[in-house]
Protein backbone atom coordinates (compact mmCIF):
# COMPACT_ATOMS: atom_id res chain seq x y z
CA UNK A 1 0.00 0.00 0.00
CA UNK A 2 1.43 3.34 -0.93
CA UNK A 3 2.13 6.30 1.30
CA UNK A 4 -0.41 8.08 0.49
CA UNK A 5 -3.41 5.28 0.07
CA UNK A 6 -2.41 4.37 3.98
CA UNK A 7 -2.59 8.11 5.23
CA UNK A 8 -6.30 8.57 3.17
CA UNK A 9 -7.25 4.86 5.19
CA UNK A 10 -6.34 6.66 8.77
CA UNK A 11 -7.76 10.06 7.55
CA UNK A 12 -11.14 8.01 6.71
CA UNK A 13 -10.76 6.17 9.82
CA UNK A 14 -10.33 9.22 12.16
CA UNK A 15 -13.36 11.00 10.56
CA UNK A 16 -15.35 8.21 11.14
CA UNK A 17 -14.02 7.92 14.65
CA UNK A 18 -14.94 11.84 15.25
CA UNK A 19 -18.10 11.36 13.85
CA UNK A 20 -19.18 8.02 16.19
CA UNK A 21 -17.97 10.00 19.27
CA UNK A 22 -19.85 13.59 17.94
CA UNK A 23 -22.80 10.96 17.57
CA UNK A 24 -22.10 9.42 21.03
CA UNK A 25 -21.95 12.95 22.89
CA UNK A 26 -25.13 13.63 21.15
CA UNK A 27 -26.71 11.06 22.22
CA UNK A 28 -25.49 11.16 25.80
CA UNK A 29 -26.57 14.42 26.14
CA UNK A 30 -30.13 13.58 24.58
CA UNK A 31 -30.73 10.82 27.08
CA UNK A 32 -29.07 12.80 30.19
CA UNK A 33 -32.11 16.18 29.70
CA UNK A 34 -35.32 14.78 31.25
CA UNK A 35 -38.66 15.28 30.08
CA UNK A 36 -38.48 18.70 32.47
CA UNK A 37 -35.62 19.77 30.96
CA UNK A 38 -33.22 19.73 33.89
CA UNK A 39 -29.78 18.82 33.54
CA UNK A 40 -28.01 15.17 34.60
CA UNK A 41 -24.67 16.39 34.33
CA UNK A 42 -22.70 19.31 35.40
CA UNK A 43 -22.29 22.48 32.45
CA UNK A 44 -18.67 22.67 33.13
CA UNK A 45 -17.62 20.07 35.05
CA UNK A 46 -19.54 16.63 33.98
CA UNK A 47 -19.95 14.78 37.19
CA UNK A 48 -20.02 18.40 39.72
CA UNK A 49 -23.27 20.04 39.11
CA UNK A 50 -23.51 23.80 40.19
CA UNK A 51 -25.82 25.34 42.82
CA UNK A 52 -28.19 26.61 39.83
CA UNK A 53 -28.24 22.64 38.56
CA UNK A 54 -28.97 21.39 42.07
CA UNK A 55 -31.96 23.66 42.19
CA UNK A 56 -33.12 23.06 39.15
CA UNK A 57 -33.33 19.36 39.77
CA UNK A 58 -35.12 19.83 43.13
CA UNK A 59 -37.94 22.42 41.24
CA UNK A 60 -38.51 19.49 38.42
CA UNK A 61 -38.85 16.79 41.20
CA UNK A 62 -40.96 18.90 43.13
CA UNK A 63 -43.19 20.20 40.43
CA UNK A 64 -43.53 15.92 39.87
CA UNK A 65 -44.64 15.80 43.37
CA UNK A 66 -46.71 18.01 44.24
CA UNK A 67 -49.41 17.41 41.46
CA UNK A 68 -49.11 13.80 43.09
CA UNK A 69 -52.31 12.04 43.68
CA UNK A 70 -53.24 12.11 47.19
CA UNK A 71 -53.79 8.22 47.37
CA UNK A 72 -50.36 8.01 45.64
CA UNK A 73 -49.31 10.39 47.79
CA UNK A 74 -50.87 8.84 51.22
CA UNK A 75 -49.32 5.38 50.65
CA UNK A 76 -46.17 6.25 49.56
CA UNK A 77 -45.63 8.14 53.26
CA UNK A 78 -47.59 5.59 54.57
CA UNK A 79 -44.40 3.05 53.66
CA UNK A 80 -42.03 5.97 54.91
CA UNK A 81 -43.42 5.54 58.31
CA UNK A 82 -43.33 1.99 58.29
CA UNK A 83 -39.72 2.15 57.34
CA UNK A 84 -38.82 4.61 60.05
CA UNK A 85 -39.83 1.26 62.11
CA UNK A 86 -36.93 -0.36 61.37
CA UNK A 87 -34.47 2.27 62.36
CA UNK A 88 -36.48 2.29 65.78
CA UNK A 89 -36.21 -1.64 66.17
CA UNK A 90 -32.45 -1.99 64.88
CA UNK A 91 -31.61 0.84 67.16
CA UNK A 92 -32.73 -0.65 70.27
CA UNK A 93 -31.67 -4.17 69.26
CA UNK A 94 -28.22 -3.32 68.57
CA UNK A 95 -28.13 -1.36 71.47
CA UNK A 96 -28.71 -4.58 73.66
CA UNK A 97 -26.86 -6.44 71.52
CA UNK A 98 -23.70 -4.83 72.25
CA UNK A 99 -24.29 -3.82 75.71
CA UNK A 100 -25.11 -0.09 75.34
CA UNK A 101 -22.40 0.66 73.35
CA UNK A 102 -23.89 4.02 71.95
CA UNK A 103 -21.92 4.61 68.49
CA UNK A 104 -22.17 0.62 67.45
CA UNK A 105 -26.04 0.45 68.99
CA UNK A 106 -26.27 3.69 66.14
CA UNK A 107 -24.68 1.82 63.45
CA UNK A 108 -28.26 0.28 62.18
CA UNK A 109 -30.24 3.31 62.42
CA UNK A 110 -29.87 4.90 59.29
CA UNK A 111 -31.33 1.98 56.95
CA UNK A 112 -34.97 3.16 57.77
CA UNK A 113 -34.03 6.57 55.92
CA UNK A 114 -31.67 4.32 53.54
CA UNK A 115 -35.06 2.66 52.47
CA UNK A 116 -37.52 5.89 52.50
CA UNK A 117 -34.62 8.06 50.24
CA UNK A 118 -33.02 5.79 48.09
CA UNK A 119 -36.55 3.56 47.44
CA UNK A 120 -38.12 7.74 46.65
CA UNK A 121 -40.76 6.98 49.75
CA UNK A 122 -42.14 10.51 50.74
CA UNK A 123 -40.93 11.69 54.55
CA UNK A 124 -42.25 14.56 55.69
CA UNK A 125 -38.99 16.23 57.23
CA UNK A 126 -37.73 15.78 53.33
CA UNK A 127 -40.59 17.98 51.87
CA UNK A 128 -39.12 21.21 53.92
CA UNK A 129 -37.05 21.63 51.17
CA UNK A 130 -38.74 20.45 47.15
CA UNK A 131 -42.24 22.05 47.38
CA UNK A 132 -40.83 24.62 49.19
CA UNK A 133 -38.33 25.90 46.62
CA UNK A 134 -41.23 25.67 44.28
CA UNK A 135 -43.35 28.37 46.67
CA UNK A 136 -40.49 30.36 46.31
CA UNK A 137 -40.25 30.19 42.93
CA UNK A 138 -44.27 31.14 42.68
CA UNK A 139 -45.30 27.77 40.75
CA UNK A 140 -47.12 26.46 43.92
CA UNK A 141 -49.32 28.22 46.17
CA UNK A 142 -48.95 27.71 50.11
CA UNK A 143 -52.55 25.86 50.76
CA UNK A 144 -51.21 23.42 48.21
CA UNK A 145 -47.83 23.07 50.08
CA UNK A 146 -49.93 22.66 53.61
CA UNK A 147 -52.16 20.02 51.81
CA UNK A 148 -48.62 17.92 50.75
CA UNK A 149 -47.18 18.21 54.32
CA UNK A 150 -51.24 17.24 55.45
CA UNK A 151 -50.86 14.09 53.54
CA UNK A 152 -47.43 13.10 53.62
CA UNK A 153 -47.22 13.94 57.53
CA UNK A 154 -50.86 12.16 58.30
CA UNK A 155 -49.31 8.95 55.80
CA UNK A 156 -45.73 9.13 58.17
CA UNK A 157 -47.36 8.93 61.52
CA UNK A 158 -49.97 6.15 60.29
CA UNK A 159 -47.39 3.86 59.39
CA UNK A 160 -45.10 4.55 62.13
CA UNK A 161 -48.08 4.39 64.43
CA UNK A 162 -48.62 0.51 62.51
CA UNK A 163 -44.97 -0.14 63.67
CA UNK A 164 -44.96 0.57 67.04
CA UNK A 165 -48.17 -1.35 67.36
CA UNK A 166 -46.36 -4.36 65.95
CA UNK A 167 -42.69 -3.68 68.22
CA UNK A 168 -45.67 -3.30 71.04
CA UNK A 169 -47.35 -6.01 71.25
CA UNK A 170 -45.46 -8.47 69.53
CA UNK A 171 -42.44 -10.81 70.21
CA UNK A 172 -40.25 -8.78 67.72
CA UNK A 173 -38.22 -7.68 71.09
CA UNK A 174 -36.99 -10.15 73.30
CA UNK A 175 -37.86 -9.08 76.80
CA UNK A 176 -34.39 -7.60 77.20
CA UNK A 177 -34.36 -5.90 73.50
CA UNK A 178 -38.05 -4.80 74.73
CA UNK A 179 -36.40 -3.41 78.27
CA UNK A 180 -33.97 -1.03 76.36
CA UNK A 181 -36.27 -0.08 73.53
CA UNK A 182 -38.18 0.83 76.58
CA UNK A 183 -35.76 3.14 78.20
CA UNK A 184 -34.13 4.58 74.84
CA UNK A 185 -37.95 5.84 73.95
CA UNK A 186 -38.81 7.47 77.98
CA UNK A 187 -35.26 9.11 77.70
CA UNK A 188 -35.94 10.84 74.53
CA UNK A 189 -39.68 11.63 76.16
CA UNK A 190 -38.32 12.44 79.54
CA UNK A 191 -36.12 15.40 77.40
CA UNK A 192 -37.22 19.17 77.84
CA UNK A 193 -39.16 21.09 75.25
CA UNK A 194 -37.05 23.53 74.29
CA UNK A 195 -33.87 21.19 74.12
CA UNK A 196 -35.79 18.99 72.17
CA UNK A 197 -36.99 21.57 69.44
CA UNK A 198 -33.13 22.85 68.89
CA UNK A 199 -31.93 19.78 68.67
CA UNK A 200 -34.98 18.83 66.38
CA UNK A 201 -33.59 22.49 64.17
CA UNK A 202 -30.35 20.62 64.06
CA UNK A 203 -31.99 17.83 62.83
CA UNK A 204 -33.74 19.30 60.34
CA UNK A 205 -31.23 21.03 58.96
CA UNK A 206 -29.42 17.55 58.54
CA UNK A 207 -32.20 16.11 56.31
CA UNK A 208 -32.71 19.10 54.25
CA UNK A 209 -29.17 18.86 53.43
CA UNK A 210 -28.88 15.51 52.53
CA UNK A 211 -32.15 16.28 50.36
CA UNK A 212 -30.47 18.74 48.57
CA UNK A 213 -27.12 16.61 48.68
CA UNK A 214 -28.97 13.83 47.21
CA UNK A 215 -29.79 15.76 43.84
CA UNK A 216 -26.14 16.71 43.37
CA UNK A 217 -25.41 12.99 43.39
CA UNK A 218 -25.38 11.07 40.09
CA UNK A 219 -25.20 7.33 41.35
CA UNK A 220 -26.92 4.98 43.92
CA UNK A 221 -23.63 3.94 45.82
CA UNK A 222 -22.73 8.32 46.48
CA UNK A 223 -26.40 8.85 47.54
CA UNK A 224 -26.17 5.41 49.68
CA UNK A 225 -22.88 6.79 51.72
CA UNK A 226 -24.57 10.38 51.93
CA UNK A 227 -27.88 9.17 53.50
CA UNK A 228 -25.49 6.79 55.76
CA UNK A 229 -23.23 9.07 57.21
CA UNK A 230 -25.70 11.97 57.40
CA UNK A 231 -28.45 9.67 59.64
CA UNK A 232 -25.74 8.56 61.39
CA UNK A 233 -24.87 11.97 62.79
CA UNK A 234 -28.37 11.82 63.98
CA UNK A 235 -28.19 9.44 66.95
CA UNK A 236 -24.07 10.13 67.33
CA UNK A 237 -25.22 13.95 68.05
CA UNK A 238 -28.11 13.15 70.51
CA UNK A 239 -30.88 14.64 67.89
CA UNK A 240 -34.30 13.89 67.42
CA UNK A 241 -36.22 12.98 63.91
CA UNK A 242 -39.81 14.07 64.19
CA UNK A 243 -41.61 10.72 62.79
CA UNK A 244 -38.88 8.52 64.55
CA UNK A 245 -40.18 10.51 67.87
CA UNK A 246 -43.55 9.98 66.72
CA UNK A 247 -42.51 6.22 66.78
CA UNK A 248 -41.14 6.66 70.01
CA UNK A 249 -43.94 8.28 71.78
CA UNK A 250 -46.73 5.32 70.18
CA UNK A 251 -44.59 2.39 71.28
CA UNK A 252 -44.37 3.98 74.89
CA UNK A 253 -48.76 4.33 74.54
CA UNK A 254 -49.27 1.25 73.60
CA UNK A 255 -47.01 -0.36 75.90
CA UNK A 256 -49.33 1.92 78.54
CA UNK A 257 -46.09 4.00 80.09
CA UNK A 258 -46.88 7.33 78.40
CA UNK A 259 -50.28 9.33 77.85
CA UNK A 260 -51.00 10.17 73.95
CA UNK A 261 -51.26 13.85 75.10
CA UNK A 262 -48.26 14.03 76.14
CA UNK A 263 -46.49 12.16 73.43
CA UNK A 264 -47.76 14.95 71.13
CA UNK A 265 -47.71 17.91 72.99
CA UNK A 266 -44.49 17.77 74.87
CA UNK A 267 -42.29 15.47 72.85
CA UNK A 268 -43.09 14.91 69.25
CA UNK A 269 -44.66 18.32 68.43
CA UNK A 270 -41.22 20.11 69.71
CA UNK A 271 -39.47 17.91 67.62
CA UNK A 272 -41.38 18.52 64.16
CA UNK A 273 -41.40 22.42 64.78
CA UNK A 274 -37.61 22.17 65.00
CA UNK A 275 -36.90 20.33 62.07
CA UNK A 276 -39.49 22.02 59.75
CA UNK A 277 -37.63 25.22 60.87
CA UNK A 278 -34.31 23.80 60.41
CA UNK A 279 -35.27 22.53 56.85
CA UNK A 280 -36.81 25.76 55.99
CA UNK A 281 -34.93 28.25 57.14
CA UNK A 282 -31.32 26.88 57.68
CA UNK A 283 -31.39 25.05 54.21
CA UNK A 284 -33.87 25.76 51.56
CA UNK A 285 -34.21 29.66 52.23
CA UNK A 286 -29.60 29.36 52.10
CA UNK A 287 -29.50 27.63 49.22
CA UNK A 288 -32.34 29.16 47.42
CA UNK A 289 -30.77 32.55 47.40
CA UNK A 290 -27.05 31.18 46.89
CA UNK A 291 -28.72 30.21 43.55
CA UNK A 292 -28.15 32.62 40.96
CA UNK A 293 -30.08 31.14 37.68
CA UNK A 294 -32.89 30.52 39.85
CA UNK A 295 -35.25 31.14 37.69
CA UNK A 296 -36.94 27.37 36.51
CA UNK A 297 -35.97 26.43 33.16
CA UNK A 298 -39.52 25.06 31.88
CA UNK A 299 -40.93 27.98 33.76
CA UNK A 300 -43.67 29.99 31.88
CA UNK A 301 -45.56 31.70 34.47
CA UNK A 302 -45.89 32.47 38.17
CA UNK A 303 -48.44 32.69 40.53
CA UNK A 304 -50.14 36.03 41.29
CA UNK A 305 -49.60 37.20 45.37
CA UNK A 306 -53.42 36.46 45.66
CA UNK A 307 -52.64 32.90 44.14
CA UNK A 308 -50.16 32.43 45.91
CA UNK A 309 -51.40 33.05 49.31
CA UNK A 310 -55.02 31.18 48.97
CA UNK A 311 -55.06 29.41 45.68
CA UNK A 312 -54.61 25.59 45.68
CA UNK A 313 -52.19 25.50 42.94
CA UNK A 314 -49.82 22.72 42.48
CA UNK A 315 -47.09 22.41 39.86
CA UNK A 316 -47.31 23.54 36.09
CA UNK A 317 -49.63 21.66 35.28
CA UNK A 318 -52.32 24.96 35.78
CA UNK A 319 -49.92 27.15 33.92
CA UNK A 320 -50.80 28.57 30.75
CA UNK A 321 -48.68 27.60 27.89
CA UNK A 322 -45.93 30.08 26.03
CA UNK A 323 -47.64 29.99 23.07
CA UNK A 324 -51.17 30.00 24.73
CA UNK A 325 -52.06 33.54 22.97
CA UNK A 326 -51.73 32.02 19.74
Amino acid sequence: MSADAQFSDERDRDGRQSEDVTDDEALRDAVERSEHGVPAAGAVVRDRFSADEIFHRIVAAADDEITTGTRELFFSALAAGFAITLTFMLYASLTEATGGAPIAGALLYPLGFVYIIIGDYQLYTENTLPPVALVLERLASVPALLSVWTIVLFGNLAGGTLGAYVLANTGVFSPDTMAVAVEIAESAAATPWWDLFFKGIFAGLIVAGVVWLDYASQDTTSRLVLVYIAFLAIPLGNLFHGVVSATEATFLVFRGQLPLATGAFDFVLPVLLGNTLGGIVLVTVVNYFQAVEREYQSQNYQLSTRELLFGKYGGSDYAPSADADD
